[in-house]
């Protein structure tokens, strides 16, 4: 079923634009296992690219969609390394530019307590991901796609923040549709005026607005506080969405459609490696559903089914799946649990 209309001529479907940044989390392999300790005590590390908009590029790719990227990474070996992990997935590199005042790509050391704890140290000062300037946004690049997916964490500071509006407005004039991923990171914000009027601005433009119940909240602080899930669906529908994704964590997570339906999932039961991750797996499964014009259930519990595996994981990018492998997955998952484990 068609939700949102896709300009099917066009060459790429999906550009990112945001935060790509690198994830350094606890050896968990055939040579070193690090088990669940504090991050003191945690001596061997493994290097991955990470970044939520980054990570669900890698998803969609895996999915064989064709992604492209606007970015800026660090000039030194991890922007290198940034650059060379994206080519090789065979997402479109050719937007993707250096900085050029020493500024550097964020570091994010992962700690993992237990199957339910976890957390993560973020280093972000004079940061890469947001020197993003609107001299960076290309019109002609912006036309060629299917879709634009702005990331919250884009909007933290100017200039990225600006070049993200930016981008949003020409995606507007020339029909390229706009997915806002809420992704709230407290870094990098001042404070939460400012977080509510910038998203704000973004999700009243966008065709599908992605984000947990808290994301939603800080996004509407200014406009209607304390709002529902039908309340916001029915505000946000009534701007310019298509569709509304609200997720709640353990308890699942709905759609909400410009025509009034809704639908929802569960997780899939897994043993938890990490509480992170999932969100990433989830959009790129979902969207890669909505891509396909399936229905929308069948997005969510696709989308479900990926932030699963991806909890399970020991890093995001790495190990977002193939196609096959979610669906391998999901029959698996069913045949022990229920047909209906995922679906409400």
């Amino acid at each position: 079923m068609t939700y949102i209309e896709l300009d099917a001529q066009r060459p790429m479907d999906l550009i990112l634009l945001g935060r790509v940044a690198i994830d350094l989390n606890p050896a968990y392999n055939d040579q070193v296992k690090e088990e669940f300790k504090p991050l003191k005590k945690v001596h061997t590390f493994e290097k991955f690219v990470g970044g939520s908009p980054a990570n669900i590029a890698v998803g969609v790719t895996r999915h064989g969609m064709k992604a492209g990227f606007i970015g800026k990474v660090s000039d030194d070996q991890f922007g290198e390394f940034v650059v060379d992990y994206f080519d090789e997935q065979g997402i479109d590199t050719s937007h993707i530019t250096k900085c050029t005042g020493g500024e550097k790509l964020g570091l994010t050391f992962t700690e993992m307590l237990s199957p339910s704890e976890s957390s993560i140290l973020m280093y972000r000062n004079s940061i890469a991901d947001l020197q993003l300037h609107v001299d960076d946004i290309d019109e002609a690049y912006i036309k060629s796609a299917k879709a634009i997916l702005i990331s919250g964490t884009a909007l933290a500071e100017s200039p990225s923040r600006e070049a993200a509006l930016k981008a949003v407005m020409l995606a507007k004039r020339n029909g390229t549709r706009v997915i806002f991923d809420i992704d709230y990171r407290a870094y990098n914000w001042k404070n939460q005026d400012e977080i509510s009027i910038y998203y704000s601005i973004v999700a009243k433009e966008a065709d599908l607005i992605m984000g947990s119940r808290e994301e939603f909240d800080l996004t509407e602080r200014l406009i209607r506080p304390g709002m529902t899930d039908e309340e916001s669906a029915a505000y946000w529908c009534g701007c310019n969405a298509k569709i509304l994704v609200i997720k709640h964590g353990m308890k699942g997570s709905r759609a909400y459609t410009r025509d009034g339906q809704s639908f929802g999932v569960k997780p899939f039961p897994v043993t938890a490696r990490k509480g992170f991750g999932g969100g990433d797996g989830y959009g790129a499964g979902f969207l890669y559903g909505l891509f396909k014009g399936w229905d929308l259930i069948d997005c969510l519990e696709f989308g479900s089914a990926e932030a699963s595996m991806m909890v399970r994981s020991n890093n995001c990018s790495d190990s977002l799946p193939d196609t096959d492998t979610v669906f391998a997955f999901i029959k698996e998952e069913k045949e022990q649990f229920g047909e209906m484990v995922a679906r409400e």
